[in-house]
C-alpha cells in the first residue's frame, strides 16, 4: 500500500512538473490558439495591455488587425463571422474603449452572429470605485450579449474561455464577452485547457418532434399553395444543400428574407424573391393568398410581416426555428419544429411527396411581368441622364457573376443591392439586419476579406454610412486589405428622405449632405480611388476597380431622389404594397 501510495505521489508530481505556469494574459492567447483562432480585431489601452504585451509573442500564429475604432473591431469580426462561421474576436481596453464595443454587439446579437468579445477592466480591487476608465461593461452588454462574465479569478480563466467559445457558436449563435481585471492577467498560475462541449444547463440543439414533423409533412403534402420562407439559419446551420434538395423535391416557391439571402441560388426556377419592406411585389403578396406557410430559420421581423393582423390569417404556418423563444412570439403556428434547420430538414425530407405546384408558380410569375414593367425595367434600363443605384447594382452583379461577397450598409442601397445583386453562391451576403446600424459596411466587408482572401468581397454603401466609419480606410491601407469599396453618393440621407417626400409632403428636415471629396479622402489613406458620374464610363470604372489588385476606392454620383419601389408602408399589410 505504501509503495503504491509514493508511486501516485511520484505521478502527480511529474504531472505538475509538466503543467506550465504563465500569466493570465498569456492564457488568454493560449485558449484562443486551443479554439483555432487565427485573426483578432482590436484596440489597445490600459487596462488590457497586459494581454497586448503577451501578443508579442504570438505573433506567428494570431494575426491582429488594429481597427480605428472599437466599433470597427465588432463589425470587422461580424464580418469575419459571417463568411466563416467561426466566431470573431475583439479586443478592447476598459471604459470607453469597451463601451464602443455595444452597437457592434448588439448587432451581432440579433443577427445571430458568433462572436467573443474580450475587454480589460481595472484591478479587482478598484471595481466600483469609479476609478479612471472603468465602466461596468457587465450590465451594460447583458441585454445585447448571449452571456458575458467577468473573470476576477485567474484559476477561472480558461474554463470561462472555453465556455465562451461553446456558447458563442452553438446553438443560436450570438456575441459573449468576458471582462478581465488587470491583476488576473498580471497573476500566475498553473495553466491547462479542456474545450467545452456540453453545459448543464444549455441545450443547445433540441431534437425534433417526430409527430411535429409528421404533422408538418402531412400539411405540405396535402397542400394546393405551399410556399417556403428562407432565413437566415439555413446558414448557419449548414444546410443549404438538404433546403435545396427538400425544395425540389417538394416543389414549393421560396422567397428570402434580408439576411437569408444567398441561402438559395437567386437564378434556381423556384426562387421567387426577396421578401419585406422593399421587397418583390410577388413574395409580398402571396404571403396572404397561399394555403401553407413554411418558416425555416427565420424570426418573422416586422419588416417581413407588415401589419400582423393582416399577416397569413388564411395559411397554416409550419414554423422551423432553433430558438424556442422566436416560435408564436410574433406569427402563431399550426406546427412548430424546435430544432436546428439542417436537422430538421433532414427529418422532413424523406416525408415529403414530390410534387409540382406549376400554377401556384404562375401566379408568382405574373407578378414578376407586373412588377417588371412597373418598376424593374425602370430601375435598371433608365431613360433620365443621371445614373441610379438600381442600375450599377444590377451591373455590380452582371460583371461577378453573382459570384462575389456582398456587404452593404443600411439604407436605400442596402434595399436596391437586396432587389438586384442576384446571388448565386451561399454565404455571400452581410449586411445589418435587425438593428440597422450605419457605418457597418466597411469595417464587415474588411473582416470578410480577411475571413474569405480568396473570393472577391465588394462593399457597397450610402455617402451617410460610409461617413460614420471611413476612418477604418486606415486599417484597410495598414494591412492591405483588398477589398473594394462603391459609394452609392446622392447627398442625401436616402431611406429617411424617401419617408419625408411620402409621408411627411417633401419636408426634407436634416437629410440632405454636403459631403467631401470621398476619392482624395481614399488617397489620402494610401488607396487607389475614382469617381464617376455617367452612363457611359461607369462600365469601365468598374471595371478598373474589379481588376485592380488590392483595396479600392469608388465613387458613384447618383440621382439624389431616386426612390426604392416597391414599398410596404410601415404598418401596412403585405398586400398593400406599393408599386410607386
Amino acid at each position: 500500500m505504501q509503495a503504491l501510495k509514493e508511486k501516485q505521489a511520484k505521478s502527480q508530481q511529474a504531472e505538475a512538473g509538466k503543467r506550465e505556469v504563465i500569466t493570465g494574459s498569456e492564457a488568454v492567447l493560449r485558449c484562443l490558439v486551443e479554439e483555432g483562432v487565427d485573426t483578432i480585431f482590436g484596440y489597445p489601452g490600459g487596462a488590457i495591455m497586459p494581454i497586448y504585451d503577451a501578443l508579442y509573442g504570438y505573433q506567428d500564429q494570431l494575426r491582429h488587425i488594429l481597427v480605428r475604432h472599437e466599433q470597427g473591431a465588432t463589425h470587422a469580426a461580424q464580418g469575419y463571422a459571417r463568411v466563416t462561421g467561426r466566431p470573431g474576436v475583439v479586443f478592447a481596453t476598459s471604459g470607453p474603449g469597451a463601451t464602443n464595443l455595444i452597437t457592434g454587439i448588439a448587432d451581432a446579437q440579433i443577427d445571430s452572429t458568433p462572436m467573443v468579445c474580450i475587454t480589460g477592466q481595472v484591478f479587482s480591487t478598484l471595481l466600483g470605485t469609479d476609478a479612471f476608465q472603468e465602466t461596468d461593461v457587465l450590465g451594460i452588454s447583458m441585454p445585447v450579449t448571449k452571456w458575458n462574465y467577468q473573470v476576477t479569478d485567474v484559476t477561472e480563466l480558461p474554463a470561462v474561455m472555453a465556455k465562451a467559445f461553446f456558447i458563442a457558436k452553438n446553438g443560436r449563435p450570438g456575441p459573449v464577452l468576458i471582462d478581465i481585471t488587470k491583476d488576473v492577467q498580471q497573476a500566475k498560475f498553473e495553466f491547462s485547457y479542456k474545450k467545452c462541449t456540453s453545459l448543464r444547463s444549455y441545450a443547445p440543439y433540441p431534437k425534433p418532434d417526430k409527430q411535429a414533423v409528421q404533422e408538418a409533412a402531412d400539411l405540405i403534402n396535402n397542400a394546393k399553395k405551399p410556399y417556403i420562407l428562407a432565413g437566415h439559419g439555413i446558414m448557419i446551420s449548414g444546410a443549404q444543400a438538404e433546403f435545396k434538395a427538400f425544395v425540389e423535391k417538394a416543389g414549393i416557391p421560396v422567397a428570402s428574407t434580408l439576411l437569408g439571402l444567398s441561402a438559395f441560388p437567386c437564378d434556381h426556377p423556384l426562387y421567387v424573391g426577396y421578401l419585406g419592406m422593399h421587397g418583390n411585389y410577388g413574395p409580398n403578396v402571396k404571403t396572404n393568398e397561399c394555403d401553407v406557410l413554411i418558416a425555416i430559420g427565420m424570426r418573422f421581423d416586422d419588416r417581413v410581416t407588415g401589419d400582423l393582423k393582416a399577416y397569413a390569417k388564411q395559411a397554416k404556418v409550419i414554423h422551423i426555428e432553433i430558438d424556442p423563444s422566436e416560435i408564436d412570439k410574433n406569427v402563431k403556428t399550426a406546427v412548430a419544429i424546435n430544432a436546428d434547420a439542417k436537422e430538421a430538414l433532414n427529418a422532413l425530407l424523406p416525408l415529403v411527396e414530390a410534387k409540382r405546384h406549376d400554377n401556384w408558380i404562375a401566379e408568382f410569375k405574373e407578378c414578376d411581368k407586373i412588377e417588371h414593367e412597373k418598376v424593374i425595367q425602370k430601375a435598371i434600363h433608365p431613360t433620365g441622364d443621371e445614373l441610379n443605384m438600381s442600375e450599377v447594382v444590377h451591373l455590380i452583379s452582371e460583371m461577378t457573376g453573382g459570384e462575389a461577397i456582398v456587404v452593404t450598409d443600411v439604407g436605400q442601397h442596402q434595399m436596391v443591392t437586396s432587389r438586384y445583386y442576384k446571388y448565386k453562391v451561399s454565404d455571400s451576403n452581410v449586411t445589418s439586419g435587425g438593428l440597422g446600424t450605419m457605418g457597418f459596411a466597411l469595417p464587415a466587408a474588411m473582416g470578410s476579406k480577411i475571413g474569405q482572401p480568396n473570393r472577391e468581397v465588394i462593399a457597397i454603401i450610402g455617402d451617410g454610412g460610409f461617413q460614420m466609419t471611413l476612418q477604418e480606410l486606415g486599417t484597410i491601407f495598414q494591412f492591405n486589405i483588398g477589398c473594394k469599396i462603391v459609394i452609392l453618393n446622392n447627398s442625401f440621407l436616402g431611406m429617411v428622405r424617401q419617408w419625408q417626400q411620402l409621408f411627411h409632403e417633401k419636408r426634407y428636415s436634416c437629410t440632405e449632405m454636403v459631403n467631401p471629396d470621398f476619392v482624395a479622402i481614399a488617397k489620402g489613406f494610401g488607396l487607389a480611388a475614382d469617381k464617376v458620374a455617367t452612363r457611359d464610363k461607369i462600365k469601365q470604372a468598374l471595371q478598373t476597380m474589379l481588376d485592380h489588385q488590392g483595396p479600392y476606392l469608388l465613387e458613384v454620383v447618383v440621382e439624389k431622389e431616386e426612390n426604392v419601389f416597391p414599398m410596404v408602408p410601415s404598418g401596412a399589410s403585405v398586400s398593400n404594397i406599393r408599386l410607386e
